[in-house]
């Protein structure tokens, strides 16, 4: 189930990415006294009060922008209103309610969405006078913060949940999708559907090959880029085995602002993404990979879903100078060092070449995306892997790990404890995870690790 969504939004330079780092937990946004620091759209998760949401932050809007910048970080944050469930409008209140903050009120009332007002650099009682000038916006309600000092934020994170719709009874099967039962069976869905997004940069082909496997022309081709603008479900039988296919925007198609929209990721592809077993990333193999196709490669592997890689447009490839598979492996290799473990075929929507492979890597994806081995097999794996290589000892203390579990699929999720869970360090890792996957079959889907403090009884602290 996809996470509501809520947008920080606000002229330039009134705080809106202090506040997104506050909410998040950490700086991501990039913070700067010169206004427009913030020009495309940020996407992170975040929690307040036990709810999860995905927030963004957006660049500043000027609704009279009066360069092509502020106008292509209006019609970012346009967009961010226009996907939002629930809006964060954030002022200065130093500053009072300005010309520009009016304009801007306009713009959210005729949005429909519900809008909390958050009157910045609230720093102290001294300064709660502030937002008497506020009133007269006719937005309530109006939360008084200070988002560099943390002032105001439990209250600004209570009128965002008010704001939001009622969690789904959908979003807690989701949360317990993947745990493995105690009985130490395996979720399986009830009708056995594999979900599947399709994802990629704009003019990929992606609806292309949407169409080439559902076997019909069921969504709009074209060489512009942005021609699809929404998710599209599309259901299909193989065999016994029922496929959805998400065709995802690879762009929004605004006049003038494509390439400002190309250098982000949607946040429709993000839901798909959120909402499947299997994404297939699609990369033009004329272009070979890039930095947009390995940040939604990234974006695949951090939300923990199984990832194809299609090199398309193959036919095409012979008539290219310098451009073959072995070249296009190593820019792989290169481009995806955190998705070594992803297949990929090089294949053509247009002609159908390698396309037919393509349902049954997705199975043996999704096969080893739902993978459970029993804990005896882990821990003999284990006690192997630290006979080949024990883990470097730790303030010349050793690192010991005691036992292991898996406890999840979807991915697979182990837990392994430990007397020193500091001491495993990234390198070692890395390690486990290679061996777990020289031991079993995890092609297309990611791994995650866990480590936990545990120490064997009658052992002193050895850090």
């Amino acid at each position: 189930m996809s996470l509501p969504v809520v947008a920080i939004v606000g002229r330039p330079n009134v705080g809106k990415s202090t506040l997104f780092n506050r909410l998040v937990g950490f700086q991501k946004a990039i913070v700067h006294d010169r206004p427009g620091v913030t020009r495309d759209r940020l996407y992170e998760e975040a929690e307040a009060l036990g709810r999860r949401f995905l927030l963004i932050d957006t660049g500043g809007l000027e609704i009279r922008a009066e360069t092509p910048l502020l106008d292509a970080m209006k019609i970012q944050s346009l967009v961010a209103v226009e996907e939002a469930d629930a809006i964060v409008f954030v002022t200065d209140g130093r500053q009072g309610y300005t010309t520009a903050d009016e304009e801007v009120t306009d713009v959210l009332r005729r949005s429909h969405k519900p809008v909390i007002f958050a009157v910045n650099k609230v720093d102290g009682p001294r300064h709660e006078d502030l937002i008497n000038d506020f009133w007269g916006a006719g937005l309530t309600p109006i939360i008084p913060i200070s988002a560099a000092h943390g002032r105001g934020i439990y209250e600004l994170a209570e009128a965002i949940l008010e704001a939001l719709p009622p969690a789904a009874e959908e979003e807690e099967e989701a949360d317990r999708d993947g745990l493995i039962p105690d009985d130490g069976t395996v979720p399986v869905e009830e009708n056995g559907e594999i979900r599947i997004a399709v994802i990629g940069r704009p003019n990929v082909g992606k609806s292309t090959l949407v169409n080439r496997l559902i076997g019909e022309d069921r969504h709009v081709v074209h060489d512009a880029p942005g021609t699809t603008m929404d998710t599209v479900d599309s259901a299909v039988m193989v065999g016994d085995r029922r496929f959805l296919i998400v065709d995802t925007a690879g762009v929004r198609r605004r006049a003038r602002i494509e390439d400002a929209l190309e250098r982000t990721v949607t946040l429709k592809a993000i839901r798909a993404i959120e909402r499947c077993h299997v994404a297939l990333l699609m990369i033009d193999g004329t272009l070979g990979p890039s930095d947009q196709d390995a940040k939604l490669a990234k974006l695949v592997v951090d939300r923990g879903r199984a990832l194809i890689i299609l090199f398309n447009k193959w036919d095409v490839v012979p008539d290219l100078e310098d451009i073959n598979s072995y070249t296009t492996e190593d820019a792989k290799e290169r481009r995806f060092p955190h998705a070594t473990w992803a297949p990929h075929l090089f294949i053509s929507a247009k002609t159908g070449k390698g396309v037919g492979r393509i349902f049954p890597l997705v199975e043996r994806a999704f096969v080893n995306f739902n993978r459970h081995i029993s804990t005896g097999q882990v821990n003999r794996f284990l006690e192997q892997a630290i006979d080949r290589h024990s883990p470097p000892q730790r303030y010349h203390h050793p690192v010991r790990l005691y036992y292991a579990t898996q406890t999840r699929v979807r991915p697979p999720t182990f837990i392994f404890f430990s007397n020193s869970p500091d001491g495993i360090k990234d390198a070692y890792q890395r390690y486990l995870q290679r061996s777990l996957r020289e031991a079993w079959d995890f092609e297309g889907s990611p791994l995650k690790l866990h480590f936990r403090e545990r120490r064997k009884l009658g052992e002193e602290s050895e850090s």
